[in-house]
């Protein structure tokens, strides 16, 4: 097993401060756009952006987690129960912008799942991807992600480790496993 590092601490926080500006560019002062976080992991990169667009425009930004658990067409064809993680939506999407974040985009099976599961708080006016890594050639539907940290080119032996603080590990960091 080899792994080569995408982006360590100081990467990742240079490539977050550029989708906020990105995020900005498009979204002005976010008074009609939210953030939802996919859980599990990208629930950490939307609290990571919040906090950096809160202190950028020195207003609080509307940020949820959104659980894709039951909303997953694998959801019945596995083996063990699925877990269900927490779905944190404290506010309405009818008629808001929504910057649906995860940290790498795979399949897009997940990202499905979340278009669907984000329909129960109300019907957005629009929907953006952001993902940190955009794992390439590896669709299985056709989902493009607006914003970008980094584009890997992979193949389907290969896996992409994300490793957070929150998570409990020492250093942030993004891998690519072969």
């Amino acid at each position: 097993m080899q792994k080569r590092i995408l982006f360590d601490s100081q990467l990742l926080d240079l490539t977050l401060n550029r989708l906020c500006q990105q995020l900005i560019e498009n979204h002005d002062a976010f008074e009609q756009t939210v953030i939802l976080g996919m859980q599990p992991r990208g629930i950490f990169l939307a609290d990571r952006l919040q906090q950096k667009l809160t202190g950028l425009l020195g207003k609080e930004i509307l940020t949820g987690h959104l659980d894709t658990t039951f909303y997953r067409d694998d959801f019945r064809r596995r083996e063990s129960p699925l877990k269900p993680n927490t779905t944190h939506v404290p506010f309405i999407i009818e008629d808001k912008k929504v910057i649906l974040v995860d940290d790498v985009l795979f399949t897009g099976r997940t990202v499905r799942a979340a278009l669907d599961a984000m329909i129960a708080f109300g019907r957005p006016k629009k929907v953006e991807l952001l993902v940190m890594v955009d794992r390439k050639y590896s669709r299985d539907l056709p989902i493009e992600p607006f914003y970008i940290g980094r584009q890997v080119n992979t193949i389907m032996s290969q896996r992409v480790l994300v490793e957070w603080k929150e998570q409990g590990a020492a250093e942030d960091a993004i891998w690519l496993i072969t």
